[in-house]
């Protein structure tokens, strides 16, 4: 599995305490120094069964300084694509990404359930 997260997030840390907790093999990625790309995000979107805005980082400083709350629905789902993979700080996060499932920010009762 691929763990996307932003270290110094106290979200992320709790994930991944989880995951060593519950002895889970997993690959670490950094997104703020390796961002997403745009074609990564279309096959994590299409697996996790979620809307697109569920990839926003809404609590983000990027978010609201780009306004995004407003400016979102008005975009097509190919400038939403292109905006996620411009900056790994406006995806939300963690990201947990297997085979045949993708988590997008940490519930424990979701992580149990998948692993």
């Amino acid at each position: 599995m691929l763990f996307i997260c932003y270290p110094k997030c106290t979200t992320c840390q709790k994930a991944q305490k989880w995951l060593e907790a519950n002895e889970a093999a997993y690959e670490c990625r950094n997104i703020k120094e390796e961002n997403p790309t745009e074609a990564e995000l279309r096959q994590w979107h299409a697996l996790s069964g979620l809307p697109l805005r569920r990839f926003f980082n809404t609590s983000g400083l990027k978010y609201k300084e780009l306004n995004l709350k407003d400016r979102l629905p008005g975009m097509s789902e190919d400038e939403q694509f292109a905006l996620l993979a411009s900056d790994g700080m406006l995806v939300k996060r963690p990201l947990l990404v297997a085979d045949d499932f993708v988590l997008v920010g940490f519930k424990e009762a979701d992580y149990a359930e998948r692993l």
